[in-house]
């Protein structure tokens, strides 16, 4: 396990400089210079020439790969060209609103979706399977940002039952909380049917397995069988699947904050976008393939530990 997370150290290190590499590049890449499309046609040249040199756009490339790498060494993620600001505070402000969002619509489509495809499962081709069938197909389909438009015309717009944008008055947990339901809802609900279809074709595919009909034929009971080999096994491609959700899922955050105008990653990132801020936008697509990285190594020490063949095979290797 030692030398497993030694090579995922090492494999984050190299995801972080191969994105680093290219943002660095992409700015000479796109057509236009991003000082003068920040500035206008009509800027001075003086001007542009300042705004160049703080974003290191006058020294070579390959200086500054130089300079964007040692700064990634050293946990720097740059100035905000406009405030003055260290990039680290407004990424520090920005983050925990998103990762609260995330984590939260995650948690809430897997405590739904979870026990809807255990259920499908266990009652296959019953009228409440078709009807959860239906339902799940019907949330695979909807986007993010549609349903976070349509909760936000039904529930804050028509029916005034649910806050419509912001997060909430400062320091007020109760009021934080009401303002997160509708974005939680928008995000969360296509994973919800995604995660029912999986985990019903796992289990159902685990309990055709020839250990699971030993283990009935030798009389043990079917609530042993379920909870500890059954359900245990088939929950291992939900993990896999939910490692790699986060990435989606912060892409998705950036449509869902926009659209309730929650703060967050998604938005600092598209205003930075907006106002050609360079260095805003670097630093924070850095953090988001981070947290994606991140994500996926949690997701291989947990399904991991719910097979043991798999560390057997990382410890053969």
């Amino acid at each position: 396990m030692r030398t497993y997370l030694v090579k995922r150290f090492f494999m984050t290190l190299l995801v972080l400089v191969l994105v680093t590499v290219y943002l660095t590049l992409l700015v000479h890449i796109v057509p236009g210079d991003p000082a003068k499309s920040l500035l206008g046609p009509r800027a001075n040249p003086d001007l542009i020439a300042k705004i160049r040199a703080a974003m290191d756009l006058d020294k070579p490339v390959l200086e500054q790969l130089g300079l964007a790498l040692w700064s990634l060494a050293r946990g720097d993620l740059g100035t905000d060209i406009f405030t003055g600001r260290s990039i680290s505070e407004l990424i520090g402000a920005a983050l925990p609103h998103t990762l609260i969002l995330a984590w939260t619509s995650l948690s809430l489509a897997a405590l739904i979706g979870i026990p809807l495809g255990v259920y499908s499962a266990t009652h296959p081709d019953s009228w409440l399977d078709r009807i959860t069938a239906t339902v799940s197909i019907s949330f695979i389909t909807v986007p993010s940002y549609v349903a976070g438009l349509f909760f936000l015309l039904l529930f804050a717009v028509q029916f005034r039952v649910m806050p419509a944008i912001g997060m909430g008055a400062e320091g007020d947990v109760l009021d934080y909380v009401q303002h997160l339901i509708l974005p939680v809802a928008a995000l969360a609900i296509s994973w919800v049917g995604y995660l029912a279809r999986l985990v019903r074709a796992s289990l159902l595919e685990v309990l055709n397995q020839t250990y699971v009909r030993a283990a009935m034929a030798a009389g043990l009971s079917q609530r042993l069988i379920f909870y500890k080999y059954a359900l245990k096994n088939a929950l291992i491609p939900t993990v896999a699947v939910l490692g790699i959700g986060v990435g989606k899922l912060m892409a998705g955050a950036v449509f869902v904050e926009l659209i309730f105008t929650r703060p967050g990653m998604g938005t600092l990132i598209f205003n930075a976008i907006q106002a050609r801020n360079y260095p805003v936008v670097r630093a924070g697509v850095l953090v988001v393939a981070f947290l994606f990285v991140a994500a996926n190594l949690l997701a291989d020490l947990v399904y991991t530990y719910l097979d043991p063949r798999i560390q057997l095979g990382k410890a053969r290797g």
